[in-house]
């Protein structure tokens, strides 16, 4: 597999957002409600937590951050919407997360709350439904339809297929996703997460809920320590967090990257987003692409054959999900999005 070669201007970006520290240590008790709140605001999928549970401390993270004092802001609507854009960068930082499942972790151990379900039940039930039926189609090398949902006839009447699908949620938080791709059939199944508390959590979850078999593991997708690949990656938000992060355009690229390497040949990325739509998502994908291919600088191996090249093809999308129109324009709150490594 070649490497990817960006601009020198790109290549040093990359080199300091991996040298640099992490921006911030801990988040304070009123920035992470405010946070919170505008996730919710933007996409209405996210939920305001209970202020009673803040405990950390801001300085850092405002100094680190460049965000604004507690006290700067108000509690009128309009204003926490036009400072949306820099309180979401909050989401964006290890240290949000970090703090967010130290409490439901506590939550979870002394009333037995599984904590907070990002863009809602019916949605992982829909990603994880929508996905064995792509899954299915794949496997029989039948490919859906641009113009209609991936929908496999045979499924219910053939698991084997399941067999050979490894599945990798990144970022799994909880791990309630993959309790729902259990319950779908899949029976090989990891979750990551850069917060541990996180993985202690989705153990403990999937524990109490009878999905022992499912494996977490601490990893961060952007210096993944993985050397397997999977036939399936599911994201279901991560890359939207990914791209909070104050250093966001730069870490994206190398998402881009790291995740280009854990996919099979032939395999599937799943991503879930209520941040990007479709098109998005797809130019994304694309200028991965050109960069890749574009900078290949030994398209062949040592023997002569063709060298590999990590590029993604887009395959299918969930149109179930509600839509509004705007100006317009129709679109969706939410959107998943699969793409085929060739």
């Amino acid at each position: 597999m070649a490497a990817i070669r960006l601009t020198p201007e790109d290549a040093e970006l990359l080199h300091q957002a991996r040298a640099a520290p992490s921006a911030v240590d801990l988040v304070s008790d009123d920035d992470r409600s405010v946070a919170a709140d505008s996730w919710s605001i933007k996409s209405e999928y996210g939920s305001t937590l209970d202020d009673d549970q803040r405990n950390a401390d801001a300085a850092e993270a405002l100094s680190a951050g460049n965000l604004r004092a507690a006290s700067d802001y108000s509690s009128d609507k309009d204003e926490i919407e036009a400072d949306t854009e820099a309180v979401s960068s909050m989401l964006g930082l290890q240290s949000y997360w970090d703090s967010q499942y130290a409490d439901e972790l506590t939550n979870f151990r002394e009333h037995g709350h599984v904590g907070e379900v990002w863009f809602g039940s019916e949605v992982m039930e829909t990603v994880a439904s929508w996905t064995k039926s792509l899954c299915s189609d794949v496997s029989q090398g039948q490919f859906p339809n641009q113009a209609d949902d991936a929908k496999s006839q045979n499924v219910e009447q053939d698991f084997k297929f399941l067999d050979g699908w490894s599945v990798l949620d990144i970022g799994t938080g909880n791990g309630l996703l993959l309790q729902e791709f259990a319950k779908e059939g899949f029976s090989n199944l990891t979750g990551t997460d850069y917060s541990e508390g996180a993985i202690d959590l989705a153990r403990s979850l999937a524990e109490r809920n009878g999905f022992s078999n499912i494996n977490f593991l601490v990893d961060d997708v952007l210096e993944t320590k993985l050397e397997g690949k999977f036939q399936l990656i599911v994201d279901k938000g991560t890359l939207d967090a990914i791209g909070l992060h104050p250093d966001g355009p730069i870490k994206r690229i190398m998402y881009w990257e790291s995740v280009s390497k854990l996919v099979a040949s032939g395999g599937l990325l799943v991503i879930t987003s209520c941040n990007s739509t479709k098109d998005e998502l797809m130019q994304e994908v694309e200028n991965f692409n050109q960069r890749t291919v574009g900078s290949a600088a030994e398209p062949e191996s040592s023997d002569g054959t063709q060298r590999e090249l990590p590029t993604f093809q887009y395959l299918s999308h969930v149109r179930t999900y509600p839509t509004f129109t705007f100006g317009g324009s129709v679109g969706s709150r939410v959107t998943t999005v699969a793409f085929l490594r060739k």
